[in-house]
């Protein structure tokens, strides 16, 4: 059934409509009244501006009837805003408890009423972020976290370093130049991590799971210093627990002086910073060559020392005896030398006048067949075109041209005839 209206009672369109419930809405909670409003975060994306949905405290997600307002901050008053938790260590998360004070926004072309943020209660967000944080140390500590990783047994002599860091960063440098300027040969195994900002902690997580599995002696966490929210990550319970679990000494140099991280509190062995983290690793390499190798080798070495004098003096005397001996020995085969000298001087010329005899026996006996003894005696050569010497008329047939050779030189002839001599 409808009820009748008087014809005074107006009629809004929808524009009309929002723009009277605007008015209304903002004569009592718009930008010049203000208000705070605590509530819970269920959800909070950032893209430039960042947006909140804010439930009532205590409720859940299967609650279908919890009020949600759906707030806002627009990126000019957000960056100052951004900038203060930050230093405070703060960052905006699903489940912390919060106070924004701003003002109501109805968006009408999608009819929702917002919460425009003009200001966030930080002392308030800093004291519930402590009692998350004192939360969680007393949940690690039932559970026994805070020591399981300080049961790990260091090795003697860490050389193999797994090393938790950005690479380039400050604190990264500070850890490995300790290393790297040591007298020892350190073998770092680095796995690159973010080590600040939201994605840090998986990636943290990651890093220590990897360099577990791997044979290294320890594992190295690496962050230099920055503000409470940059130190954030090595707050987080899966940092905190990936630590714990791990089978390998974890050491940590985190931040400044003043900083201590939930991290911190459950590794194995806590630096003040990534250099003296870095000191500290090669202390307890120095520690153990002092007593395993320097004053051992200390002790070999005196005792080599001993050892060498005692074989010097030995030496001397071995060398002075030498002397006299091998001075005399070669004046003695000097005398030797002297002797052979002389004989192998006389043997020598004796070898050399017979024979000087013997070539001149031999000169006298080649003169007296020398062929051209016989060519003057009226002897003579006769070769054919080849140079081949005829020797029988089988040599050479008629037209045959011969060359002759006689004492004082040489001719041609021709064969015009072949005479055999008589039997």
């Amino acid at each position: 059934m409808v009820t009748d209206t008087t014809s005074d009672d107006p009629v809004f369109d929808v524009g009309e409509f929002y723009q009277l419930l605007t008015t209304h809405l903002e004569a009592s909670f718009g930008r010049r009244r203000p208000h705070w409003v605590r509530g819970e975060i269920a959800k909070v994306y950032e893209k430039g501006h960042v947006y909140v949905d804010l439930v009532d405290t205590g409720s859940t997600s299967s609650d279908t009837k919890r009020p949600v307002l759906n707030g806002h901050c627009w990126a000019t008053p957000w960056a100052p805003l951004k900038r203060r938790l930050a230093s405070d260590g703060v960052t905006l998360a699903a489940g912390m408890v919060v106070s924004f004070y701003g003002y109501v926004d109805v968006y009408a072309p999608q009819g929702k009423i917002g919460f425009s943020i003009m200001d966030i209660d930080v002392q308030g967000l800093l004291g519930d972020v402590a009692r998350r944080r004192q939360e969680l140390l007393e949940r690690l500590g039932r559970e026994g976290l805070l020591e399981r990783n300080k049961g790990t047994i260091l090795g003697p002599v860490p050389l193999r370093v797994g090393l938790v860091a950005s690479p380039g960063t400050e604190g990264f440098n500070d850890f490995t130049g300790q290393l790297l300027n040591s007298p020892f040969s350190f073998d770092v195994i680095l796995v690159k991590t973010l080590v600040q900002g939201e994605g840090a902690p998986a990636q943290i997580v990651h890093a220590l799971e990897t360099l577990d599995e791997l044979d290294v002696d320890v594992i190295c966490v690496v962050r230099g210093g920055g503000s409470k929210g940059d130190l954030a990550c090595f707050d987080d319970e899966r940092v905190a627990r990936a630590i714990a679990n791990a089978s390998t000494p974890v050491f940590t140099g985190i931040g400044h002086t003043g900083d201590e991280s939930v991290a911190d509190l459950v590794a194995h062995t806590r630096s003040i910073t990534p250099t003296k983290l870095g000191e500290d690793i090669v202390a307890i390499v120095a520690a153990w060559y002092q007593t395993n190798v320097r004053a051992s080798s200390q002790h070999v070495l005196e005792l080599t020392f001993d050892v060498l004098d005692e074989a010097s003096e030995y030496l001397s005397e071995r060398r002075r005896t030498m002397i006299f001996a091998v001075r005399d020995r070669l004046k003695a085969e000097a005398r030797h030398l002297g002797g052979i000298r002389e004989r192998l001087v006389m043997q020598s010329r004796h070898l050399l006048s017979t024979a000087a005899q013997l070539l001149a026996s031999n000169h006298q006996l080649l003169a007296a067949y020398d062929p051209r003894r016989r060519l003057v005696q009226g002897w003579s050569i006769v070769t054919d075109a080849n140079g081949d010497v005829v020797t029988t008329l089988g040599d050479v047939t008629v037209g045959d041209h011969l060359r002759v050779l006689v004492s004082d030189g040489s001719f041609t002839s021709d064969v015009t005839a072949i005479e055999r001599a008589s039997t």
